[in-house]
C-alpha cells in the first residue's frame, strides 16, 4: 500500500528568448523574481507568454521587466491582466546598483532570457548583461 512519488522535474522552463544569443553577446547571467498576478501566474503555467523582445529597465533602486507577453488567461473574467505592462522583478539592492553602474559605464543592456519555475513552484527569470553584436558579428 505503499505508494512512491515519483520526483517530478519542477524546474522546469516556462519560456526562452533564443534571439538574444543571436543579437547579444551575453556576459554574465542574473536570477531575479518576479511580481505577477494570480491570473498571469495561471498563464505561466500553461506556457502562453513570450520573452522575445524582453528587456530590463532600471528606476532608482528597482528593476522592471518590460515587454514580457502574457497572454491573459481564459476562466481569468474580470479580474484578467493586461497583456504587457512593466512587471517589478525582485533583486538585491547592491546587485541593482552593480548593474545600473555597468550599464551607464560600458554601454551594456540588460536582456532577459529565460522564464522558468523553481523546485519551489517560485517563477524566476534569468537576465543577462549582454554587449549588444555589430552587423558583421551575426553573419554566422
Amino acid at each position: 500500500m505503499n505508494k512512491k512519488k515519483e520526483k517530478i522535474d519542477n524546474s522546469s522552463e516556462i519560456v526562452q528568448n533564443k534571439k538574444a544569443r543571436f543579437d547579444f553577446e551575453l556576459l554574465e547571467f542574473f536570477e531575479a523574481g518576479i511580481v505577477l498576478t494570480g491570473s498571469e501566474v495561471k498563464s505561466m503555467r500553461e506556457k502562453k507568454a513570450n520573452l522575445v523582445d524582453g528587456f530590463c529597465r532600471i528606476r532608482g533602486v528597482e528593476i522592471f521587466l518590460e515587454n514580457l507577453h502574457i497572454i491573459p488567461y481564459k476562466n481569468g473574467g474580470y479580474a484578467n491582466h493586461p497583456e504587457v505592462r512593466p512587471r517589478k522583478l525582485l533583486m538585491h539592492k547592491k546587485e541593482i546598483v552593480k548593474l545600473d553602474r555597468q550599464i551607464k559605464e560600458k554601454g551594456l543592456v540588460l536582456v532577459a532570457t529565460k522564464a522558468y519555475f523553481t523546485e519551489k513552484q517560485k517563477i524566476k527569470i534569468q537576465i543577462a548583461l549582454a554587449k549588444p553584436k555589430k552587423l558583421y558579428d551575426k553573419r554566422e
